[in-house]
C-alpha cells in the first residue's frame, strides 16, 4: 500500500500506488485534469481494486456478492482479464493460486485510459497519466518537446537504466517487476519463470503494454518471444543477472 505522505498537487493515491497528471501549460488546466483522473480512478477503485476492503471485487472474493451480480464494469474487466489469458497462452491469468479473482492487471490500465479519454473531452490535447510507473499520453508536452519517460533500475531506485520518448504510434508504457513492490506476479502453473526481474513494454495503448508486461515478467524468455512476434509491441527486459535484452525496435539512443 501507499505510505501516508505529502503528494505533489498534481499527484493522488490510488489502487495501492500513486497518480501523477500533468496536462496543458497552466497549473490551473493540470489541477483541472487531476481531479477528472481522481473521479475516474476512484470508481474503478469503489468497483473493482482488492486495496479496497468495501469494493465489489472484494465483496466477490469473500463470497459475498456473485460475480454475475456484479456491476457491468467489473463483469467486463473479467471478461478482457480472461481473453487475454487466452490470448497470451495463460502467461497472464486474472486468478491468484487460492482462486481469488485479480483485475488489477487490467483495472488500473482502463482507469489509465479512461482518465486519458476524459481529459482530452475537455478540449486538452497535452496531457499525461503516470500510475506507478504505468504511462499513457497524447500530444506533445507544452512547448513542443516530447514525453520522456524514465525507467528505474531495478537494483537501484534512484537510477535509471534507460529513458523513452512517448507519442505518436507509441503513447503507453509499462513496467511490471518484483523490485518495487515483492513478488506479485502469478503464473497459472504457479511456478514463475524467474528469468526477468523487471520488464517495460511500450505499445500503442496501455492495456496492451501492462497485460504483455505482466505476461513476460510470469513467463519469462519463452513468452517475449511469442509475443513480440503477435503483438505491435517493444520491450526491454532486465534478466536476473543485471544486464539488460530489448527488442529490435526498442530505441537504442534515448
Amino acid at each position: 500500500m501507499v505510505q501516508a505522505r505529502t503528494l505533489p498537487p498534481n499527484a493522488f493515491a490510488a489502487m495501492g500506488t500513486v497518480v501523477s497528471v500533468r496536462a496543458g501549460g497552466s497549473d490551473v488546466v493540470a489541477a483541472r485534469a487531476t481531479v477528472i483522473a481522481a473521479s475516474v480512478f476512484e470508481r474503478w477503485d469503489r468497483r473493482c481494486s482488492l486495496y479496497r476492503p468495501d469494493s465489489e471485487l472484494s465483496r466477490v472474493a469473500r463470497g459475498e456478492l456473485a460475480l454475475s451480480d456484479a456491476c457491468v464494469e467489473l463483469r467486463d474487466a473479467y471478461a478482457l482479464a480472461v481473453a487475454w489469458r487466452a490470448r497470451t497462452g495463460g502467461a497472464f491469468t486474472p486468478h491468484r493460486a487460492d482462486g481469488v479473482i485479480d483485475l488489477n492487471g487490467v483495472v488500473k490500465a482502463l482507469a489509465i485510459a479512461e482518465a486519458g479519454e476524459a481529459i482530452g473531452a475537455t478540449g486538452v490535447d497535452e496531457w499525461g497519466v503516470d500510475a506507478g510507473g504505468d504511462v499513457l499520453v497524447s500530444g506533445l508536452r507544452a512547448g513542443g518537446s516530447p514525453w520522456i519517460v524514465g525507467i528505474a533500475d531495478p537494483g537501484d531506485r534512484g537510477a535509471m537504466v534507460a529513458s523513452l520518448p512517448l507519442g505518436d504510434a507509441r503513447r503507453a508504457i509499462a513496467t511490471s517487476g518484483t523490485a518495487e513492490r515483492g513478488d506479485h506476479i502469478w503464473s497459472p502453473t504457479d511456478v514463475r519463470d524467474a528469468s526477468f526481474v523487471q520488464v517495460s513494454v511500450a505499445a500503442a495503448d496501455i492495456v496492451t503494454a501492462d497485460v504483455v508486461a505482466t505476461a513476460i515478467i510470469a513467463g519469462g524468455e519463452a513468452t517475449l518471444d511469442e509475443l513480440t512476434a503477435c503483438e505491435q509491441v517493444d520491450v526491454l527486459a532486465v534478466r536476473s543477472d543485471g544486464t539488460l535484452l530489448a527488442t529490435p525496435r526498442w530505441p537504442r539512443a534515448a
